[in-house]
């Protein structure tokens, strides 16, 4: 995992240039902070590596952090915690990118340990957001990107219209 202290994050790119601004915003998941609405540093790490369906350079290098931040306390952590890894993946394999060699290893372990991170925050009770956000984490992990944006996309309506068509 690139540490947050790297001179790397400058040569990084996100949404609107160099990630140099990242690390900071990326310290602060340690304290789990909620990651629905427009709460910092949330709104700030979406908008810059995972802006409009784009994904960058540090997008690969924020995600092992993300999930690092997301194993300390699965039990706590928001949903954006699985939604942001599984996100960025889902827009990957989208655009058909390859991860920088020197993040692709990190990357791709972290997105392993999503599984196991899902079961340890079975315990706690689950909304709608964080159930699609689990479940699509999953997904990912197991290497089905399109399964995991049907199930990011999904909520009662289309899951009632999809099952409705199915059964005509």
């Amino acid at each position: 995992m690139l540490s947050l202290d790297s001179s790397e994050w400058s040569e990084l790119r996100h949404a609107y240039g160099s990630a140099s601004d990242i690390p900071p915003l990326l310290r602060q998941l340690a304290d789990l902070p909620d990651s629905s609405g427009q709460a910092e540093p949330w709104f700030s790490i979406w908008s810059a590596l995972a802006h409009q369906g784009d994904v960058y350079s540090a997008s690969f290098a924020a995600v092992p952090h993300v999930i690092s931040a997301l194993a300390a306390a699965p039990d706590r952590a928001s949903y954006g915690y699985f939604q942001f890894p599984a996100w960025v993946e889902i827009c990957r394999q989208r655009q058909k990118m390859k991860v920088p060699d020197q993040l692709s290893s990190a990357y791709f372990d972290s997105l392993g340990r999503l599984p196991e991170l899902v079961c340890a925050a079975a315990s706690r009770t689950w909304d709608t957001d964080f159930l699609r956000s689990a479940l699509s984490a999953v997904a990912v992990a197991k290497g089905a990107a399109l399964m995991a944006e049907v199930i990011q996309e999904l909520n009662e309506e289309t899951a009632v219209r999809f099952l409705q068509t199915l059964h005509e």
